[in-house]
């Protein structure tokens, strides 16, 4: 078992051969993907279905769910999960019994859209990426037996990221790159204040995080701005590695031997593209204060503050 206090390194440590044909056997053992419905959390949930695992995919629409896990090989089902209403967040939770979550993967997520607002009023690309997740994964921990794997991005540095605490759902002077910005530095944070308090507890159960570079989904077609949307199309085509190679951080972060916090990106150049390996993060990125803040401010925004006992529902239960 890794050391769940050891700090991220920074180095070039992996083999750029490594691909998803070298996932462990993973039989009988269950995944949760949010946004498993096409994209990278498709290609992670069918690759993890493959190496033996049963994935759950967590969508908003289950007629497109249903669609999605008949193409994949292996052990699914479908569950719904809408991440920017609380409400089916809770809903989703409640209704998981008996099984244990080895593998959750908080991978859905919304880009730089229109000014927009979740059911419960905050701004949508901060209370999706961030509040939707950190309250899916606090109400599911209790089942969690070995990892959680939050999909960040290399954006968390661009665009003067910072946590707004003064105004966090951008009611002053909406920026989508901002906003957008803000909800992936909060997923690395969340990443590093829950690694704290797991192994505060000493919990075997590790928090990682990854991202996938530049890769080509449908998620950037989704950007509000169409001038933007024009130059993400162009990108796509020419520069952005496919949803394959894209999810390869996220797999490797799921079923490799790495230290809680880690962070796995691309090894490519800006890691934009490559095979997964471990990479920095921004200062910003790495406060524990700003992490802690963060997360009671989570814990008041969405309502969710329960004692943090991963796994302590199979533990009761055998």
């Amino acid at each position: 078992m890794a050391d769940n206090t050891k700090s991220t390194s920074t180095s070039k440590t992996t083999s750029k051969a490594w691909d998803a044909s070298r996932i462990p056997d993973l039989s009988g053992r269950t995944a949760v993907v949010t946004g498993a419905n096409s994209g990278i959390g498709l290609t992670a949930a069918a690759a993890l279905a493959r190496a033996g695992a049963h994935v759950v995919l967590a969508v908003r629409d289950l007629e497109r769910g249903r669609a999605a896990a008949a193409t994949v090989t292996g052990s699914t089902e479908v569950r719904r999960l809408d991440l920017a209403d609380l409400s089916s967040v809770r809903e989703f939770a409640d209704a998981w019994q008996g099984r244990p979550v080895d593998l959750l993967i908080n991978n859905a997520g919304v880009m730089m859209l229109p000014e927009q607002r979740t059911a419960d009023g905050f701004e949508m690309q901060f209370g999706t990426n961030h509040l939707g997740h950190f309250a899916l994964t606090n109400l599911l921990l209790p089942y969690v037996t070995d990892r959680v794997v939050t999909l960040a991005s290399g954006a968390h540095r661009l665009f003067d990221a910072r946590i707004r605490f003064e105004d966090l759902d951008f009611t002053s002077g909406y920026n989508p790159n901002r906003a957008y910005a803000q909800s992936k530095l909060a997923n690395l944070l969340f990443t590093l204040e829950l690694q704290r308090r797991l192994a505060q507890a000493g919990s075997p159960v590790r928090a990682l995080a990854a991202h996938p570079g530049y890769a080509a989904t449908n998620l950037q077609s989704h950007a509000g701005n169409p001038v933007m949307r024009g130059f993400m199309k162009i990108g796509n085509r020419f520069f952005a590695q496919d949803d394959k190679a894209g999810a390869l951080p996220t797999l490797y972060a799921a079923t490799q031997d790495l230290p809680g916090a880690s962070y796995v990106g691309p090894d490519g150049r800006g890691e934009m593209r490559g095979g997964p390996t471990l990479v920095g993060r921004s200062a910003a990125a790495s406060d524990p204060d700003v992490a802690r803040r963060l997360w009671t401010v989570s814990e008041e925004l969405t309502g969710v503050s329960k004692p943090l006992v991963a796994g302590e529902r199979v533990a009761a239960q055998r």
